[in-house]
């Protein structure tokens, strides 16, 4: 299908009636998330800006954002809280940031589930549970300003994954409900394993305008800090987890050259110790602490939420996943990270390998889940010193060699950052959903490599 050249003026006149905005600061603010964690994207992406962002508060206003960007040509780049990482709501082709964080309404909330629009903030569907006496699943550690609908777009695993697992197992995201940018734009109700067509997909292939996410009852989670003398025995203690009956919410390990980014928090990880951050239940602290004393570790603190925040101290999820790239970035500029998967089974000795082999270029940061083959599994997100991308793609080798999973966070596209092949079925989706290719154009390499880009063009 040939798409019509761009005429973003009958666009913006079409739509005139939805909160709308071309003022320089506000595209700027709306086309960016935290792909600046990487240089090589920061140099890529910093420049790229939309010509217009619009608001609507209304499926239907989304339906009229649709239909009004087919018949015009104009590229739409769908935005949550911009808390990704990567450049997923970044427009490469200019058009228009479609900010749904006016869909915020929770729709059905009752036990078992939550059905919320897409721009509803996880924090606040997280209270919102809570009062109900449940708890989401999983969620990033940017839970207070994520959106649910930019978190099923564009993430894949976090707090929560020790034990319940990554986005994409069943049961997990119930259903999602996506409108078309078509001329005519439909409304399309995805259950079960059909939301994997627009999961993690950049919003490339559909406007995600509601999600129903599986809930569970609430637990009172501990946040715990337990600290070694070397970064092997702090993992070494992450291994003898499963199996134990500790009922975990969150696992992470740190090694000691992070204390300096966490100066905030010194008297409960002092330099020159490694730590292990958890979230851990109540009945299971007694035997969470002393299996870390067997293992030689030494538990520094262990709060509820609200005892956190009397002593102004930051949950343990704000210490996890990228939070601790954020922490060490407000610091030091020169810092950079990569993320990998740990070979099966975990083995703590690789991490004291990769240590000794690039000393303090390398800052070694795990983070530690639960899949359907591996009750134990290992993600890398350590710091590394950047120099060039050279030396950053030589390092990435060397940990595939090591038999790890290397996934790239220095590119915008889907397939190279994390799936490393073509998905079929969200391409096949795309095609029906999207077809003149306006989507967010340049984020799915299957789109543009299968032809189909370049008829749109």
């Amino acid at each position: 299908m040939n798409r019509p050249a761009p005429d973003l003026t009958a666009f913006l006149q079409e739509v005139r009636d939805i909160p709308c905005t071309t003022a320089a600061d506000q595209l700027r603010m709306k086309s960016r998330d935290f792909y600046w964690y990487s240089p090589i994207l920061q140099e890529q992406l910093a420049e790229r800006r939309a010509e217009a962002v619009v608001s609507p508060r209304t499926e239907e206003e989304v339906l009229a954002v649709a239909r009004a960007a087919a018949l015009h040509g104009v590229p739409l780049t769908v935005r949550g809280g911009g808390t990704g990482n990567y450049g997923q709501c970044v427009p490469l082709a200019g058009g228009v940031v479609l900010d749904v964080t006016g869909l915020n309404q929770l729709l059905e909330l009752r036990p078992g589930l939550a059905r919320v629009q897409a721009g509803l903030r996880l924090g606040v569907l997280q209270q919102q549970a809570h009062a109900q006496g449940q708890q989401l699943l999983m969620y990033p550690s940017t839970l207070r300003a994520a959106t649910v609908g930019g978190f099923i777009a564009g993430g894949s695993a976090g707090i929560g994954s020790i034990r319940n697992g990554i986005l994409k197992d069943p049961g997990n995201v119930l259903s999602a409900r996506v409108v078309t940018l078509e001329a005519q734009p439909r409304v399309l109700t995805l259950e079960g394993e059909q939301v994997q067509k627009v999961h993690h997909a950049y919003g490339t292939n559909g406007i995600i305008t509601e999600i129903t996410l599986a809930l569970q009852p609430r637990v009172e989670w501990r946040h715990v800090i337990t600290v070694f003398d070397s970064y092997a025995a702090a993992s070494r203690f992450c291994t003898e987890l499963p199996g134990s009956g500790i009922d975990l919410f969150l696992l992470t390990s740190v090694e000691r050259g992070f204390s300096r980014y966490y100066t905030h928090i010194e008297k409960v990880f002092p330099a020159g110790r490694d730590a292990v951050f958890a979230m851990v239940a109540p009945e299971s602290l007694e035997a969470y602490a002393a299996l870390g004393a067997r293992c030689g570790g030494v538990q520094t603190m262990a709060l509820t939420e609200r005892e956190l925040h009397e002593q102004r101290l930051p949950p343990a999820y704000e210490c996890a996943y990228n939070h601790t790239t954020l922490q060490a970035l407000k610091i030091d500029k020169g810092w950079t990270y990569l993320q990998f998967e740990h070979p099966h089974p975990f083995d703590p000795t690789l991490c004291v390998r990769l240590k000794e082999r690039w000393g303090d270029e390398f800052l070694a940061h795990d983070e530690f889940l639960r899949t359907r083959e591996d009750p134990l599994s290992a993600y890398g997100l350590p710091l590394v010193r950047f120099t060039t991308p050279e030396r950053q793609y030589e390092i990435m080798r060397a940990l595939e060699a090591e038999g790890c999973v290397v996934f790239d966070p220095h590119v915008y596209t889907i397939e190279d950052g994390g799936m490393k092949t073509i998905d079929q079925v969200q391409l096949d989706f795309k095609r029906q959903a999207d077809p003149a290719g306006l989507m967010n154009p340049g984020k799915m390499r299957a789109w543009e490599e299968s032809g189909a880009g370049r008829k749109a063009a």
